[in-house]
């Protein structure tokens, strides 16, 4: 499992299509690591042969989520994320949108969860005009970060 700066993206992605290598990309906060995280993962990996994530920073984070977020820090979701089995790369992005990060990775597949209605999911267009798929992989209920932090918050 590799944690790429941002300097790296390009050209190690690069080297993975000239070997014909189906890269799968996808993006989230992934603050609190949960079963429906691990399953929509393992899912995703499934689609190509390398598995790409993109991973906010803990200023993105807060913007998207509230000033009490993330839970844990950016390097930390990294490295543990990448320890999953599923997971075969990692980069964490600053950016509102994971946008720049996809247009380095360049991937064959995009992928985002249940929640995420295909023609709203940011790099549609790009993944689509170099001849990708763009997918919406199912949720899975009952599982939330955001759930999990309410549980915690209401003990």
């Amino acid at each position: 499992m590799i944690n790429l700066v941002r300097g790296e993206v390009a050209s190690f992605c690069e080297e993975l299509r000239s070997k014909d290598r189906k890269i799968v990309f996808t993006n989230g906060c992934f603050d609190i690591l949960h079963l429906g995280h691990v399953r929509y993962l393992a899912e995703a990996k499934v689609l190509g042969q390398f598995l790409f994530v993109g991973i906010n920073s803990d200023s993105s984070v807060r913007t998207l989520k509230g000033p009490d977020r993330p839970v844990q820090n950016e390097k930390d979701r990294a490295e543990i994320l990448a320890g999953l089995k599923s997971v075969d790369a990692v980069s964490i992005f600053s950016e509102s949108t994971p946008l720049e990060l996809i247009m380095l990775v360049k991937p064959n597949i995009l992928v985002k969860g249940g929640d995420w209605d295909t023609h709203k999911i940011v790099g549609k267009t790009e993944v689509e005009s170099w001849g990708g798929k763009v997918l919406s992989l199912p949720f899975v209920p009952g599982h939330s970060t955001s759930d999990i932090v309410k549980k915690i918050q209401d003990l």
